[in-house]
C-alpha cells in the first residue's frame, strides 16, 4: 500500500498572556471568539454557535466555503427525519448566548418552538491531553418524553489529497461500495474521488474519526457505541461527499437517549490537531491516536 501519512508525536503547550499552560479564550468581536493553544487555534461564532475555524498557525483543517450550510462545524439533533431539510435555525445561525465560566466558554441557543430542545455548546481545552474539548447538550424543553441523539458535523477541506479513516469492519459500511473504502492497519481508509452523485455512508466505528489534507491532521474523538445505540436510520459515524468530491462532511454522533421533560444529555467530542513531517506511514499514525 502507498505510503498515505504519518505524525511526530511532538508535545503541544497550551499558552496564555501571561502564564503557560493555560487557554487563552478571546473576544475577537463580529459575536467571535478564539480559543487559542500555542499554534492551533478553534474560532467560534455564537450565531448558531458554530466552530468556524480551527487552525495550526494559518493553515486551516475546516471548510471555508461560502455556500450556506457549507462551511465549518455545526451540531444538529438526531434523527435527521424528525426535521429533514434545512438544519434548525435555532441551533444552527440563530444567535447563541455566551458566558465566559473559569476557563470555558458556555454558548446557549434558543429553544426551537417546533423541536423544543435546547442546545447549551461548552469549549474548553485540555492542556494535559492537547486538546480542545466540545461538550454538547440537548434539554428537553418539551412537556412531552422525548428520544434524541447528538450529532456534530464537521465540514473539512479537500482538494483532492484528502484521506478520511476510522477503525470499523469494512463489510459494515453501507450501502455496500458506495464509496471506495479500504481496510488496512487496523483501519479503514478512502480518498474521495469523484463519482455521479452525492453519496453518504454510514458506519459502526470505534469512537474516533480522522481526517488528513497537505500535512494536517485532525482528529476527533467521542463516545464508542455499539450498533444499537444510534437514532434509527443512523450511525455512530457518517460520511458525506459531493459528486465532485469538493464538498465533505465528516459526522460522528451519540447514543439515542430518552429524556423526560428538562431532563438534559451531554455528549462530549475531543479535538486534536497534529502538523504532520517526514514521510512516515499510516501504521504510525494509529499508534500514535491510541
Amino acid at each position: 500500500m502507498k505510503k498515505i501519512l504519518s505524525i511526530i508525536a511532538t508535545s503541544l503547550l497550551w499558552v496564555s498572556s501571561a502564564e503557560a499552560g493555560v487557554p487563552l479564550i478571546q473576544e475577537q468581536g463580529n459575536s467571535r471568539y478564539t480559543i487559542q493553544l500555542d499554534s492551533i487555534s478553534m474560532t467560534i461564532d455564537a450565531n448558531g454557535g458554530k466552530i468556524l475555524s480551527f487552525r495550526y498557525g494559518n493553515q486551516e483543517a475546516i471548510s471555508q466555503l461560502k455556500w450556506p450550510n457549507a462551511f465549518g462545524s455545526t451540531f444538529w439533533t438526531s434523527p435527521q427525519k424528525e426535521w429533514y431539510w434545512p438544519p434548525i435555525p435555532e441551533y444552527d445561525k440563530l444567535p447563541y448566548t455566551v458566558k465566559q465560566e473559569n476557563s470555558s466558554l458556555v454558548m446557549t441557543s434558543q429553544i426551537s418552538p417546533t423541536q423544543q430542545y435546547q442546545i447549551t455548546k461548552q469549549f474548553s481545552a485540555d492542556p494535559t491531553d492537547d486538546a480542545v474539548i466540545v461538550s454538547y447538550t440537548i434539554t428537553n424543553k418539551s412537556p412531552l418524553t422525548r428520544q434524541v441523539a447528538p450529532w456534530e458535523i464537521t465540514r473539512v477541506i479537500n482538494d483532492g489529497n484528502g484521506l478520511i479513516f476510522f477503525d470499523a469492519d469494512l463489510s459494515g459500511i453501507t450501502p455496500a461500495r458506495l464509496m471506495n473504502f479500504k481496510a488496512a492497519d487496523g483501519a479503514v481508509w478512502y480518498q474521495p474521488d469523484v463519482a455521479d452523485q452525492n453519496r453518504k455512508i454510514n458506519a459502526d466505528g470505534k469512537g474516533w474519526l480522522a481526517y488528513y489534507n497537505h500535512g494536517l491532521l485532525l482528529l476527533k474523538k467521542f463516545q464508542d457505541l455499539d450498533v444499537s445505540q444510534p437514532a434509527p436510520e443512523e450511525a455512530e459515524i457518517q460520511v458525506y461527499v459531493n459528486r465532485g468530491k469538493t464538498y465533505i462532511e465528516l459526522e460522528s454522533q451519540g447514543a439515542y437517549t430518552t429524556l423526560e421533560p428538562d431532563q438534559s444529555l451531554t455528549w462530549t467530542v475531543r479535538w486534536y490537531l497534529r502538523r504532520v513531517n517526514g514521510d512516515p506511514t499510516l501504521p504510525l499514525l494509529l499508534e500514535a491516536i491510541k
